[in-house]
C-alpha cells in the first residue's frame, strides 16, 4: 500500500508540474528524467545480455529450455497476429477521413533508407563492444545466445563451473542494483511524467487525424484490457492480480518509452511480484523485448493503411490480410531500432513509392503513441511469460534459482 501511495504521488506531481510549466521546476524534472534514462540505458545491455547466457548456460538443459523456445516463439507470435488483426477491425468501425490539404502537409520527414537486407546484417556486429554501446538489442542477443549455448560445450567442467559462477555473479550484481533503482523509482516516475506532460502541450496537431490517432490508441486498449487478460482468465491466470504486480515495469515503460530499458525492472517485478521463476524470467523477457511488439503491429497496420487510403489506393479484404501478416512480421523483426515503428512504416511505405507528406502529420504525435506501445509490448511480454511460467511448472526450483 505505501508503495501504491508514493507512486500515486510521483505521478501527481509530475502532471501538476508539467501542466503549469514552471521553469525551475520543469528544469528540475528534466534532469531528473535525463539521469533515470541514463540508468536505464546503462543496465538494460548488459541485463539482456547476462539473462541470456545464464539462461542457457546454467538453467535446464535439453527439454525445458526447447519448451520455453517454443512457447514464447509461439505466443509472441500469435499476441502480435492478433494485436494487428484488433487494429484491422478497429480500422474498419471508426474509418478515418482522408486529411484535408494534404498537398499541404510538410515532407519534412526523417526516412529510415536501411531496406530489410540491411537490418539482417547490422544483426551481426562488427565488434561485441559495439553492439553494446550502439545499443544494438538483436545483436546483444545473438552474441549471448552464442556465449551461452558455447559454455554447454566447454568439456573442462573446473573451466565450465567458473565461467558459470562469474557470470551468474555478474547477473546478481545487476539484479542487486535493479532493486536499488526501483526504491527510487517514484523520483525518476516524477521527471518521466513531468517531461511527457509538456511534450504533450506542445506541437501537437490532429486536424483531420482525429479517428487515425483513436484507432491507434483503441487497439492498443483493447489488445491490453481485453484480449490480454482474456487469455490470462482462459490459462487460470488473475489478470488483476499480474496487472498490479506489473505495474512498476508498465508505469518505467509508459514514461520512458523504452522496453529494453525497462527490463531490469520488469523481470525484477515479475519474480518478486509474481513469483515467476527466474529460469523463465531472465530468459523469456529478453527474448519476447527482441521479437514480442504489440504495440508496434498495431501502428505500422493502421499508419500504412490511412496513409496507402489518403493517396486514393483501393483497400479491399486480400489487401487488408496481407498487412495484417506484414505489420506483425515487420513489427518482430523491429526491435532495437530507435522510432523503430515510424521508421519502419515510412520504410514500407517508401519501398512502394508511396508518397509521404502524411507523415509529417503524424510525428508530432507519435511521442504519446510511443508511450502507450511501449506500456503494451510490456504488458504483452509480462502475459506471456506468466503462461511460460504456468505451462513448464517448474515444480522444483534449479540450483542456479538459489
Amino acid at each position: 500500500m505505501n508503495k501504491l501511495y508514493t507512486y500515486g504521488v510521483a505521478i501527481i506531481a509530475g502532471i501538476v508540474s508539467g501542466y503549469f510549466n514552471i521553469p525551475i521546476v520543469a528544469d528540475i524534472a528534466k534532469f531528473i528524467s535525463e539521469i533515470f534514462i541514463r540508468i536505464f540505458k546503462c543496465i538494460s545491455m548488459p541485463v539482456v545480455s547476462l539473462s541470456v547466457i545464464v539462461a542457457l548456460a546454467c538453467y535446464g538443459e535439453g527439454e525445458n529450455t526447447s519448451r520455453i523456445w517454443k512457447k514464447a516463439l509461439q505466443y509472441t507470435t500469435l499476441t502480435t497476429l492478433v494485436a494487428a488483426s484488433v487494429a484491422a477491425v478497429l480500422y474498419y468501425v471508426i474509418n478515418p477521413p482522408s486529411v484535408p490539404h494534404l498537398s499541404q502537409a510538410s515532407s519534412d520527414v526523417p526516412v529510415s533508407a536501411t531496406g530489410y537486407a540491411q537490418y539482417f546484417l547490422e544483426i551481426i556486429p562488427e565488434s561485441i563492444s559495439k553492439a553494446f554501446i550502439e545499443h544494438k538489442v538483436l545483436s546483444v542477443l545473438l552474441i549471448s545466445v552464442i556465449f551461452g549455448l558455447s559454455i554447454r560445450y566447454i568439456t573442462e567442467n573446473k573451466i565450465k563451473n567458473v565461467l558459470t559462477a562469474c557470470i551468474q555473479g555478474l547477473h546478481s550484481i545487476f539484479f542487486s542494483i535493479t532493486k536499488f533503482i526501483v526504491k527510487i523509482l517514484p523520483i525518476g516516475m516524477f521527471g518521466f511524467i513531468s517531461v511527457s506532460i509538456r511534450e504533450m502541450q506542445h506541437g501537437m496537431d490532429l486536424q483531420g487525424m482525429g479517428k487515425y490517432f483513436v484507432v491507434i490508441i483503441c487497439a492498443n486498449l483493447v489488445q491490453g484490457l481485453i484480449v490480454l487478460p482474456a487469455w490470462l482468465a482462459l490459462k487460470g491466470i488473475n489478470p488483476l492480480k499480474a496487472f498490479k504486480g506489473m505495474a512498476p515495469a508498465l508505469s518505467v515503460a509508459f514514461f520512458a518509452k523504452s522496453s529494453s530499458g525497462a527490463l531490469p525492472v520488469t523481470i525484477q517485478s515479475a519474480e518478486e511480484n509474481l513469483g515467476i521463476k527466474q529460469n523463465v524470467s531472465r530468459f523469456v523477457f529478453p527474448l519476447c523485448t527482441t521479437i514480442n511488439m504489440n504495440g508496434c503491429a498495431a501502428f505500422i497496420f493502421t499508419t500504412v493503411i490511412y496513409v496507402m487510403q489518403n493517396y486514393g489506393i483501393n483497400i479491399d479484404l486480400i489487401t487488408t490480410l496481407t498487412w495484417i501478416v506484414i505489420a506483425s512480421l515487420a513489427a518482430i523483426g523491429n526491435a532495437g531500432v530507435p522510432m523503430g515503428c515510424f521508421f519502419l512504416s515510412a520504410s514500407l511505405l517508401s519501398s512502394m513509392n508511396i508518397p509521404m507528406p502524411l507523415l509529417g502529420i503524424i510525428l508530432p504525435i507519435y511521442s504519446v503513441i510511443d508511450m502507450l506501445e511501449t506500456a503494451l509490448n510490456v504488458w504483452s511480454d509480462s502475459c506471456v511469460t506468466l503462461v511460460i511460467n504456468k505451462n513448464i511448472n517448474l515444480t522444483k526450483p534449479s540450483s542456479a534459482d538459489h
